[in-house]
């Protein structure tokens, strides 16, 4: 069975020359919105099959990704897409360089130091700039964040879903 996954929201249309506003979920958006590339379009409340869109044009706006898709000329076809999901299959994740993991590989890792005591669980990933923020549900109910970089990050085991971090001073209070 063909698995799925969520790189970006139709959230509105752009101007009236057929651009899609989206709210991007991907962590590849200039790999998955490269034009010639295909997308899947997957609309709540419809059983049938995904729609196919090739991505026409891509540039980013404020916070969004605008996206134009081959076929589509003008918003009255984008309006109907409105509120829709895009998504890649699984064959088109491709591969990661060593260093790298797909969200959905992140997210529900088990978080331990590396002495072995556990944090929590990675609930969340936010990319607010520079390096990914990991949101991590403390055993204690609160949220810690912690920063994607190599001096706390220090082993990603995705088969075990298992993360060994190296606590800095401050990190976890």
């Amino acid at each position: 069975m063909q698995k799925w996954f969520n790189v970006g929201k139709i959230v509105n249309t752009h101007g009236i020359k057929g651009e899609a506003r989206v709210i991007s979920k991907t962590d590849f958006a200039e790999e998955r919105y490269k034009p010639g590339n295909k997308l899947y379009l997957f609309m709540p409340d419809t059983k049938g099959d995904p729609i196919e869109l090739t991505v026409k044009s891509h540039r980013t706006h404020k916070s969004f990704d605008l996206l134009t898709f081959e076929g589509y000329e003008n918003i009255n076809g984008i309006e109907k897409m409105k509120g829709g999901i895009l998504k890649i299959s699984e064959d088109q994740l491709g591969n990661l360089e060593e260093d790298e993991f797909y969200y959905h590989e992140i997210i529900g890792c088990t978080v331990e130091t590396l002495d072995g005591e556990e944090v929590g669980k990675i609930k969340e990933i936010l990319s607010p700039g520079a390096n990914d923020v990991w949101v991590i549900k403390a055993k204690g109910g609160k949220d810690i964040l912690i920063p994607y970089i190599a001096d706390v990050v220090k082993e990603v085991n995705v088969e075990d879903k298992l993360v060994k971090i190296n606590a800095i001073e401050g990190l976890l209070s």
